[in-house]
């Protein structure tokens, strides 16, 4: 039991510390907390948890050789540059309209959007699938050795890490949207807009 408890607690910590560093998943987490309110945090991870739990089923059948091939690689590092490029760049052309509806309480409430940005987030990280073959995969390989409940162990461990963090996130933006006057809320879309670009652009030189 004793050793069951201490992959929930790595796989939290070590999970908890990827959560917290910035990337895509916190500009968007950010961006949609605004236009839809502290919901959003807790259902982009959602979209991460669905993806990250095929992943592991993946890795735990014995391919995780095969995302660590160069070729896999590069085409994920070219793939997810291109889907950031657009994400930020649609941030920072459609900022003023987006804001306006978020202050009007006109954005959607479809819980489709943010559970949806997670799943292609998480796609398009490069990183993320570089840090499950080879982090995440010692953890599994360790996970294994109690068999299924060892790894829903792990993983559990993992996914509470991102919905603590992300939920934190999304609380102190929704917080903090009721006394932001509108043009800070433009200026902090256009910050997101222009990180999600700049991070497709080192994906993209990363590939080339």
């Amino acid at each position: 039991m004793f050793s069951l408890l201490t992959i929930f607690t790595g796989a939290f910590v070590v999970g908890f510390s990827g959560a917290m560093a910035p990337g895509p998943v916190l500009t968007v987490t950010i961006s949609e907390t605004l236009k839809r309110g502290f919901k959003a945090g807790p259902l982009i991870v959602l979209g991460h948890a669905i993806l990250e739990i095929i992943l592991l089923a993946l890795i735990a059948a014995g391919l995780g050789p095969f995302f660590q091939h160069p070729i896999v690689t590069t085409v994920v590092l070219w793939a997810g540059g291109l889907v950031l490029l657009w994400m930020g760049l649609q941030m920072v052309i459609t900022n003023k309209r987006t804001t306006e509806d978020a202050l009007n309480a006109k954005g959607t409430d479809s819980p489709y959007g943010p559970v949806l940005a997670g799943i292609v987030l998480s796609l398009s990280n490069p990183y993320w699938i570089i840090w499950w073959v080879t982090v995440g995969m010692g953890f599994v390989t360790q996970s294994l050795q109690f068999g299924i409940i060892g790894l829903l162990c792990f993983y559990f461990g993992h996914i509470l890490a991102d919905l603590t963090w992300y939920s934190f996130v999304s609380f102190s933006a929704s917080a903090g949207r009721r006394l932001c006057p509108p043009l800070v809320y433009r200026s902090v879309f256009i910050v997101c807009g222009v990180a999600l670009v700049c991070l497709g652009g080192v994906f993209i030189v990363k590939a080339l």
